[in-house]
């Protein structure tokens, strides 16, 4: 296997169809410890199959994708999905939500732990709540908080704030930027939103259409809080627009 150690995550050659259709085709990319990588691309060009291979859902037809140099082959605790469709358990309460997920500790821990995290995520006070009784935006705190509280080296999240309003989505990503202050996690982002990949990302990656490879690489250099205001972003923006086909005069 190829993939370097030094990187957290290590994608090689990978390719994976489906019958005679040929879905991801080659992509190489290296991710640091630490880093946030968003991933956009046109509709249906692959960028779910992509975080399948990832979360270890999907095997690839060939290539390999490696975590601290060893190779995924199943999903794992330390890379947690976070994903459009919400895995939140109904019947449970938030602190219940929070600590489904944890093993090998007594029940008072895993409230510490869970209450620990609700606070985090803006939920303190909402900790007996059933997801009924919370919003949609309350909703997706609760899942981060999830996510979150198995302390995982790795978060995927599959457009995580597509189904919310465009307000509550923006008090989302600075949610989680704060959060993304406090522990120290890698991230990959497949969106469909260009500005929000610009707004939190430190690479935005942008695919090609299906068969899918990288198109290019866009690093982006201004640190947080972001106003996508900024020339220099805005610029980056239609760059980014270009290569997905969408240029404006």
């Amino acid at each position: 296997m190829d993939a370097k150690v030094e990187s957290k995550i290590a994608i090689r050659a990978l390719r994976k169809g489906f019958k005679s259709l040929q879905v991801v085709d080659g992509i190489d990319l290296d991710v640091a410890p630490g880093e946030f990588i968003a991933i956009v691309g046109p509709s249906g060009c692959g960028k779910s199959t992509l975080m399948k291979l990832l979360s270890g859902f999907e095997h690839p037809d060939s290539g390999v994708v490696a975590i601290d140099g060893l190779k995924v082959t199943r999903p794992s605790p330390n890379a947690i999905v976070i994903s459009q469709h919400g895995s939140v358990f109904p019947w449970l309460t938030v602190r219940e939500n929070l600590m489904f997920g944890l093993s090998g500790r007594d029940d008072a821990a895993k409230e510490a732990t869970a209450d620990h995290y609700a606070e985090m995520v803006g939920l303190k006070g909402f900790e007996k709540s059933y997801p009924h009784e919370l919003s949609g935006g309350m909703l997706k705190r609760v899942e981060i908080a999830r996510a979150l509280a198995v302390k995982p080296d790795i978060l995927l999240m599959d457009e995580p704030f597509s189904a919310l309003d465009a307000l509550t989505a923006l008090k989302m990503r600075n949610e989680l930027l704060r959060v993304l202050r406090e522990e120290n996690h890698t991230v990959i982002l497949i969106t469909h939103d260009v500005e929000e990949a610009i707004y939190l990302a430190d690479r935005v990656v942008v695919l090609s259409p299906r068969p899918t490879t990288i198109r290019s690489v866009f690093p982006i250099a201004q640190p947080h809080p972001r106003k996508l205001s900024d020339p220099a972003l805005q610029q980056m923006k239609d760059d980014i627009l270009a290569q997905l086909g969408l240029q404006f005069d």
